[in-house]
């Protein structure tokens, strides 16, 4: 048997993948501008997996560039419009850690906020969504109040506190309809002591006295 000599070696890979090599050394010659140019176009087109990886490419290769920046902030914006919210909250938290300063970092958590914002449910499942938008929103409000985004976080914040109000009733509810009514009380408490402007929180003060009645009539509770 013939021994394959390196030229040969070679010229066979070369036959196989010639066109893919040369195809790869095209793109690498794309400029830090042109990569940014094609991302921003892609992102303007909803085209945003590819505009991932335009910009994920410029990141990658051209790390030091003035485009660098606005390539990690552009690809954590296609992972919002995605929905891909957990991989977009995690490179806007990068971000904001590598660049605490930057101008854009009002914006950034305001869009933290709204990873989480965009996920609230309906009152009768878990609450995660709502608080963690809210403490988003506050600490938006806080840092930076004269900001755009900051009025915006404002209206946001009514939306979770109308939505952890809900749950805290609904939860209540469900404990009185139960006779349960020593955990209904605590509910109710908390509602009215946490959310007193909400209609949950004023109509708490009703269902207190009512839970107190009732515990009071019967003297003992099934919970």
């Amino acid at each position: 048997m013939k021994k394959i000599t390196p030229v040969v070696l070679l010229i066979l890979l070369f036959s196989v993948s010639g066109c893919a090599w040369f195809q790869d050394n095209n793109e690498m010659e794309k400029s830090a501008a042109v990569l940014v140019q094609e991302g921003s176009s892609q992102f303007r087109d909803r085209d945003y997996k590819d505009a991932i990886h335009s910009f994920t490419t410029l990141k990658d290769w051209y790390p030091f560039s003035k485009y660098a920046i606005l390539a990690e902030l552009k690809i954590a914006d296609a992972q919002y419009e995605l929905k891909e919210y957990d991989e977009a909250i995690f490179a806007y938290q990068e971000f904001e850690s590598l660049h605490p300063k930057n101008e854009a970092i009002p914006y950034v958590i305001y869009r933290t906020g709204l990873c989480w914002f965009d996920r609230i449910d309906t009152v009768d499942r878990d609450q995660k969504c709502s608080r963690k938008a809210q403490a988003e929103f506050t600490r938006l409000i806080e840092r930076f109040p004269d900001s755009p985004q900051a009025a915006k976080a404002v209206k946001h914040i009514e939306r979770c506190i109308s939505s952890l109000a809900g749950h805290e009733h609904y939860v209540a509810q469900f404990y009185f309809k139960a006779e349960q009514y020593k955990a209904a009380l605590k509910r109710y408490e908390y509602l009215f002591a946490n959310y007193p402007d909400t209609k949950e929180g004023k109509e708490a003060l009703n269902n207190i006295a009512l839970c107190q009645q009732m515990i009071d009539q019967t003297g003992t509770d099934k919970q």
